[in-house]
């Protein structure tokens, strides 16, 4: 069974909804979901350039007025390019 946890970080600049989305994500079990709740505008690209790093996948992506919905899949093993991006972005 899949879980949903849910964030909700309406009223939240930016970078916090990037960084507490990633800090959330570490704790969201392998094939479960995550549900992001925002309003800053800067999040509809900083959330998808996270989850393309982190080899996660975006399951949808939902805009109602000021309010941004993101739901996000955790992916079961990140792969080796991930991987390598990864430790690439940690010495940088």
């Amino acid at each position: 069974m899949t879980d949903t946890t849910k964030l909700d970080l309406t009223g939240l600049k930016c970078p916090l909804p990037a960084l507490k989305t990633r800090k959330a994500l570490k704790s969201v079990k392998p094939g479960d979901r995550l549900e992001v709740h925002c309003t800053d505008p800067l999040s509809v690209i900083d959330i998808p350039h996270l989850i393309q790093e982190t080899g996660d996948s975006v399951e949808i992506t939902a805009q109602a007025g000021h309010r941004i919905v993101f739901l996000i899949e955790k992916a079961s093993a990140a792969s080796p390019a991930v991987a390598a991006l990864q430790q690439s972005n940690r010495d940088s």
